[in-house]
């Protein structure tokens, strides 16, 4: 099970999540599969999917989903000890771990290595984490949506990107119809 096919199977549980979604490949297959206002398709800024979904999980209270990869979390290890020392009520960091970049080439990463980024996570402190595969993300995404607390889910699954188009969609626009969504609740 590639990415692509992960997100196809968490978008049914999503519900009124606020989601917020690493840059480049994993946006634009987002868009492809369900494009929505509660979705913020991040266009630059790798490694900051997370941060951005903690803070907004802090400042408000609909669940936030923040969906980083592998690559993107080691770019800005230091947001699992942010993660942990900042827990929010109605959080989930799901971690899609394809083992490489995938929206520069699919390089390897070293969490397709020896680096676990679950082990990581809990070094940081972060108190609930799982590690799955692909096929049973869609469970843990919606189990850890279900309860209260923060949870960081690193989802195991192959490389390679699905050939979708890029987001047309203006930056601007995408903000802004997000923060309407956010202030809708």
């Amino acid at each position: 099970m590639n990415r692509y096919e992960l997100l196809k199977s968490i978008v049914p549980v999503l519900g009124d999540t606020l989601v917020v979604c690493n840059i480049g490949a994993p946006s634009q297959e987002l868009f492809q599969l369900a494009d929505r206002p509660g979705n913020f398709y991040m266009l630059g800024t790798m490694g900051l999917a997370s941060s951005i979904g903690l803070g907004l999980a802090l400042a408000q209270p609909r669940p936030v989903l923040a969906i980083d990869g592998d690559g993107s979390v080691l770019t800005n290890l230091g947001t699992l000890a942010t993660i942990a020392n900042n827990p929010a009520r109605n959080f989930v960091l799901l971690i899609v771990d394809n083992g490489s970049y995938g929206s520069t080439g699919d390089q390897p990463t070293y969490a397709g290595k020896r680096t676990s980024l679950a082990e990581v996570a809990r070094a940081c402190g972060c108190a609930d984490v799982v590690e799955c595969s692909a096929e049973a993300t869609a469970g843990e995404v919606e189990a850890a949506l279900a309860r209260e607390g923060t949870s960081v889910i690193v989802a195991k699954c192959e490389a390679g990107n699905v050939d979708v188009p890029v987001i047309t969609m203006n930056p601007v626009v995408i903000r802004q119809r997000f923060m309407d969504e956010v202030r809708r609740a």
